[in-house]
């Protein structure tokens, strides 16, 4: 029997936020997570709850309501999160073309000298795995 691989759907700029909070800090009361998003602009505690209700719906968070505040964790990984959105980046901006988005990326010169150190190091290993 196949097993059903179920992909988060993509999270908003605002969803986005939260979970960079909860990849942060790891799980979070409501209340935590709104200190965090005041640090940024104004936001209303029934907003922060409301959004993390529709994210715990959706799947991109899950709740443990074992003590009485509830604590909000990320469902998905990072890692995950960020490679379903550069994937959607190049399909929908660069036409399927990596390459081009890795240019455009580089040619923003806000790279660091050891950066690009990382980007060459990780290209050599790219090169010797393709051999």
């Amino acid at each position: 029997m196949k097993r059903k691989v179920t992909i988060p759907p993509r999270p908003t700029p605002a969803e986005l936020e939260i979970l960079r909070i909860l990849w942060n800090r790891g799980p979070c009361s409501v209340r935590e997570v709104l200190g965090e998003l005041r640090k940024a602009r104004p936001t209303g505690y029934t907003t922060a709850l409301k959004f993390l209700q529709i994210m715990a719906a959706k799947g991109l968070v899950s709740r443990d309501d074992h003590s009485r505040a509830h604590l909000y964790r990320a469902a998905v990984a990072e890692e995950a999160t960020q490679r379903t959105l550069v994937s959607d980046l190049i399909a929908r901006a660069f036409g399927g073309d990596a390459p081009k988005l890795v240019m455009r990326a580089l040619e923003t010169g806000k790279l660091t000298s050891d950066e690009l150190a990382e980007i060459r190091t990780l290209i050599d290993s790219m090169k010797e795995t393709k051999r």
